[in-house]
């Protein structure tokens, strides 16, 4: 039996790859002669890099960049395909959790580590970019990760502005004439799996600005900001970003990104599958498992890893099952998979859950297998004629 296990990330448990190990040990305890494929996925959010170098064979590489508040972090990104293809998460530069909650400011917080990585890895020689922007702690447009490119944004007196968000609203015009590669050549995918403009009451500030530390008065002077910002893009470089959907993520991000590189938003776990060439990895199996730390409507009805491997694996007329540390709402979840089995069985705490996270999987995993080998000899079993 060919069995291909294609899970997401157990979230503050199991990363993909482990996730993927523990249920390779639950499929062996009930059959040790299964011929085993091993898929650890991602959706574009945290763990994309691991999750892809992982199932790629791919190099991790560390460069010391600027972090959200300028100071100097260590921040890796993924090469695979042969170097042609990298991987970036922008959280690892410039992401919320690098930045205490004391110190939280989207005015002055930067994309500019962002940049560094994605220039690092064009002069490594990859030509397409693989971008997550989930998790930021900026609000900057992308401005920063502009300035690591070789862009100049300068003020009236032509001197460069200076980190954050609200140094925008000084921008009289864009220089390109020192950017570092041919951006508008490569291929840049981005995983963004929300709708938000870049301005107004669903825009990047309005939205995403509290959770990052402003007030009601800072969110009006960085939309503010963001809309001379956009204004400035149409008129220097062409590009109309304001309306876009999803240019509103990770704190505009998704519009800088469209406006300084030509980059592409899409659905996040989609780009993910397509990246692992996951219908060839599929194609021929005889069960196909995944699943992450909580299967839901949330699963189903926002494209998660779990989904589109699931969606996959039907278009291959391939029978799929779901591992969840929990599951609910099983009514959306039943179309997509042919079987469900949770992980926690037994009254106990959250923290025991997640400390136990791999044998409970490997459990699950195979109460699962002992349920389908029942059922394989069940459907083959030749009743007598009477």
């Amino acid at each position: 039996m060919r069995i291909v296990i294609a899970p997401n990330a157990f979230k503050g448990s199991l990363s993909a790859l482990e996730a993927a190990e523990a249920i390779r040990d639950g499929v062996l305890a009930a059959a040790a002669d299964a011929d085993l494929v091993l898929v650890p996925i991602a959706d574009g959010g945290d763990g994309t890099v691991d999750a892809l170098v992982a199932a790629t064979n791919g190099e991790r590489r560390t460069l010391r960049v600027r972090g959200p508040l300028t100071d100097p972090i260590d921040a890796d990104y993924g090469l695979i395909d042969n170097r042609k293809t990298a991987v970036i998460e922008m959280a690892k530069a410039a992401g919320l959790a690098l930045v205490p909650p004391q110190r939280r400011d989207p005015r002055v917080t930067t994309t500019f580590g962002v940049g560094e990585l994605l220039q690092h890895a064009y002069d490594a020689g990859a030509r397409h970019f693989i971008v997550g922007i989930g998790g930021s702690a900026t609000n900057d447009g992308g401005a920063g990760m502009a300035q690591a490119l070789g862009y100049h944004l300068l003020d009236e007196t032509g001197h460069e502005l200076s980190p954050g968000g609200r140094a925008l609203q000084k921008l009289a015009r864009i220089h390109v004439g020192g950017v570092h590669g041919d951006w508008k050549s490569a291929e840049v995918d981005v995983a963004c799996d929300v709708t938000n403009p870049l301005t107004g009451p669903s825009g990047a500030s309005a939205v995403y600005g509290p959770q990052k530390g402003a007030t009601p008065e800072i969110v009006a002077e960085l939309d503010a900001a963001l809309e001379h910002f956009a204004e400035i893009i149409r008129r220097d470089l062409g590009e109309d970003v304001e309306r876009l959907p999803g240019a509103g993520a990770a704190g505009g991000l998704g519009a800088g990104l469209v406006a300084f590189t030509g980059a592409r938003l899409r659905p996040g776990a989609e780009m993910v599958m397509e990246a692992l060439s996951l219908d060839d990895r599929i194609r021929g199996a005889d069960l196909v498992i995944t699943g992450e730390g909580r299967l839901d409507s949330q699963t189903a009805r926002f494209g998660k890893g779990p989904a589109a491997v699931a969606r996959h694996a039907r278009n291959a007329a391939i029978p799929v099952v779901g591992l969840g540390g929990s599951i609910a709402d099983e009514v959306e979840l039943r179309p997509l998979f042919d079987g469900l089995e949770a992980t926690v069985v037994e009254a106990c705490s959250l923290e025991d859950a997640i400390a136990q996270a791999r044998p409970l999987l490997v459990r699950a995993t195979t109460r699962a297998m002992r349920l389908l080998q029942t059922g394989r000899r069940l459907a083959t079993r030749v009743e007598p004629r009477s």
